[in-house]
């Protein structure tokens, strides 16, 4: 795990943007942890995961020509992360989605740059991949090409649809491209043994994950 990782992580346990108790998911789980970037909320939040973006990008060595934020999420994290990309030398035109279509002046539903050439989604987290399939849908439509995907975490569980996959393993098959993340249950599970004092915690997504964790291959 990389400095950027462990300080991201330790942000958002001090925010209460990373959480531990009992949560029922979209999917119906019951899980021990539940990760929030709708509280990344500040300017100081934004500057963290904006930072923590651009270095999980660099890192990947994607090639693409604009960032895409699917609303609604994605919008606040795209931003961010053009602005984290800036602060390291590295200019991005980005570009999101209205999910009604404007009607007047402009019109249309795309704001910022073009979607055009190789398009690399920022979003928060991937658990069925329908935000994912939709934001594809808009990729096609605008005559451009996913270059690859972005997260802020993977929580390396199986989809609920039964394919024993995870999301993420269904879109890297599926579309041949790369999906990346700042973090994942295992970075997690990592600090938490390093900072302490998590021990019952540990314990319970150590249960969850034997029920629903990704299976190694």
């Amino acid at each position: 795990m990389k400095d950027y990782q462990r300080e991201f992580i330790k942000f958002c346990l001090d925010h209460r943007v990373l959480i531990f108790g009992t949560f029922t998911l979209k999917s119906g789980r019951v899980s021990p942890y539940f990760f929030n970037c709708g509280l990344f909320y500040t300017g100081e939040a934004l500057l963290s995961i904006g930072n923590s973006f651009a270095r999980a990008i660099q890192d990947a060595g994607v090639d693409y020509d604009v960032l895409f934020g699917p609303a609604y999420k994605g919008i606040p994290l795209v931003c961010s992360t053009a602005i984290g990309l800036s602060l390291r030398g590295q200019q991005a035109p980005y570009a999101f989605n209205r999910k009604e279509v404007k009607d007047h002046a402009e019109g249309g539903y795309m704001v910022g740059a073009p979607l055009q050439g190789k398009v690399l989604v920022i979003d928060d987290v991937v658990t069925a991949g329908t935000a994912i399939n939709e934001a594809l849908g808009i990729i096609k439509a605008q005559n451009a090409k996913l270059a690859g995907v972005v997260l802020a975490i993977d929580r390396q569980e199986v989809a609920p649809d039964g394919s024993g996959k995870s999301a993420i393993q269904a879109i890297e098959e599926r579309e041949g491209v790369p999906v990346k993340t700042i973090i994942q249950l295992d970075d997690i599970v990592e600090y938490l043994k390093e900072v302490g004092g998590h021990e019952a915690d540990l314990a319970k997504i150590a249960a969850y994950r034997e029920q629903y964790g990704v299976k190694s291959a």
